[in-house]
């Protein structure tokens, strides 16, 4: 777990190296939780988004997207349940006088329980070899039985203290399991108080005459009080879908692990509308098609697993998540809700205006039910370079940092480079340039020695490294370097747009998802 943890701090120490992700306001010593994507992260979340939008609207006719404003009503949010239960159970440390979600100081601990039995089935998988039965030495070995007993009857209790939102419960099981404040090492803890998320600001001209707003903590409600004014002029017949990317803000208490948890972050949400009675259909149907969206990058299929939610949203009849495997475990980066009606029928009531669907097949009107797929931009973008990170040792000693991003989403395409800065090299390289950046992110590189220059494209994931000689003024050809493998082919200046876009072109990511 440590040698994971000096793995995080040099991926979190290479995006800002390299112009992926800076501390927001660093000149002012930063903002806590709040970052800045640097010019090579803002090409990556670019590509991730495009990725996104185009597999639910290109490949998708039933699904649309829109773009609505982060201020809304501020009725919307009490018709939504944010303004009285989007809140987080906090507690504090009197000694340290830090404050902790009191469900992850929990989860943290169970967490602790499972690296315990692990270490213990890994120590008996050594000694034993080829016949170790996991199975079995976990229901033989008593000190594995205890742990697995224990982990269970923590897990139950704090199920239920989670799932009738018992404040209290969730206080006694952290006394009980003697869980320390990881900065101060005591146990000198307050009650466990609720905590709304939602950042409010006024809006209007005076003080009398303004209005309590929020900053949306999620897309989702833009698009559910838009659905029928889409319906409509879209013409569209149930089931359809509609997608959004766009910044959503909450007032997170513990935010940590670098851009995991942000106070200021970015959706990328579609809400599907079905029709009453085919909600489970459709569930399914997205918790398949959204593995296949993540799988489709090539990060590897292992760091992938579903997570059934045990206690579901006040608003949900089923949810799982799409975990992804970062240094620091397992974490949520995407999120399968079935909403039922709940949002639209709030909305109706909230705001006396019928916003029911009539479909013309059952000659019926009926409020819509949603399927919810959610996505953190953020989060992606982190299991995306988390994945990609490698320290390779080359031979003769060498070692070189690159990143083994998936070429479609690669901040840049391809570098172009002349061996040296004389005899009309860039001049070529130039031309070289000219006629590929209309289709790609090129990047011109005449600076240091070709082996350092290679080496820096590495460290950004630049798929190709187009290398100008003195024999290209004599052949018009050129040495075509591929960045995982390192191999280099020699290439005619013609079909290097052909080779590329093979490679790098987002079509090709798509066609995956058939």
């Amino acid at each position: 777990m440590a040698q994971q943890e000096d793995v995080f701090k040099k991926i979190v120490a290479h995006a800002k190296e390299y112009g992926f992700v800076f501390p927001s306001s660093e000149i002012y010593d930063g903002l806590s939780a709040v970052y800045d994507y640097g010019q090579n992260g803002v090409e990556l979340k670019n590509n991730i988004k495009r990725y996104w939008w185009e597999a639910m609207t290109l490949l998708h006719e039933n699904i649309v997207g829109i773009d609505s404003a982060i201020f809304m009503h501020p009725t919307i949010w009490k018709a939504s349940g944010h303004v009285d239960a989007f809140n987080d159970p906090l507690i504090d440390n009197r000694d340290s006088k830090k404050r902790y979600r009191a469900d992850v100081l929990i989860e943290d601990h169970i967490a602790k329980i499972d690296e315990k039995i692990d270490k213990e089935v890994e120590k008996a998988r050594k000694r034993f070899g080829d016949s170790f039965d996991e199975e079995m030495f976990k229901q033989t070995n008593q000190r594995v039985v205890d742990y697995i007993k224990h982990r269970e009857a923590v897990h139950t209790r704090f199920s239920e203290a989670m799932n009738a939102n018992d404040l209290e419960g969730l206080r006694n099981i952290i006394i009980d399991e003697e869980i320390v404040d990881p900065i101060s090492g005591t146990r000198n803890w307050t009650d466990v108080r609720q905590f709304n998320l939602m950042f409010s600001t006024e809006m209007g001209s005076t003080a009398d005459g303004s209005m309590t707003v929020y900053l949306r903590p999620e897309t989702a409600q833009g698009i559910f009080v838009n659905y029928l004014n889409v319906q409509k002029t879209g013409r569209m017949r149930i089931p359809f879908g509609i997608a959004q990317i766009g910044k959503a803000f909450r007032n997170e208490i513990v935010a940590r692990q670098f851009i995991f948890r942000m106070r200021e972050f970015e959706q990328m949400e579609m809400q599907f509308f079905v029709r009453p009675g085919d909600e489970m259909r459709w569930f399914a149907y997205w918790k398949e098609w959204r593995l296949r969206w993540h799988k489709a990058l090539g990060l590897g299929d292992e760091k992938y697993r579903y997570h059934d939610h045990e206690k579901l949203a006040h608003y949900a009849n089923a949810a799982t998540d799409i975990e992804f495997q970062m240094p620091f475990g397992f974490k949520e980066v995407e999120g399968i809700h079935s909403r039922t009606d709940f949002d639209l029928s709030q909305h109706e009531k909230y705001s006396g205006k019928k916003i029911q669907y009539f479909d013309p097949e059952l000659n019926a009107s009926y409020t819509p039910y949603v399927i919810e797929t959610s996505i953190g931009v953020d989060r992606m973008f982190l299991s995306v370079l988390c994945s990609s990170y490698e320290e390779q040792a080359l031979e003769g000693g060498d070692s070189r940092v690159v990143l083994h991003l998936p070429a479609a989403l690669a901040p840049t395409k391809c570098a172009v480079m002349p061996l040296v800065r004389k005899d009309g090299l860039p001049e070529k390289a130039r031309e070289i340039v000219d006629e590929l950046k209309f289709d790609f992110t090129t990047h011109y590189d005449e600076k240091d020695s070709i082996g350092k220059r290679y080496r820096r494209q590495d460290a950004v994931g630049t798929p190709y490294c187009i290398t100008v000689d003195h024999q290209t003024l004599e052949d018009n050809t050129v040495t075509l370097r591929e960045r995982d493998s390192m191999e280099q082919i020699r290439v005619n200046i013609n079909d290097l747009h052909a080779l590329i876009h093979d490679k790098v072109s987002l079509n090709s990511l798509l066609r995956k998802l058939k």
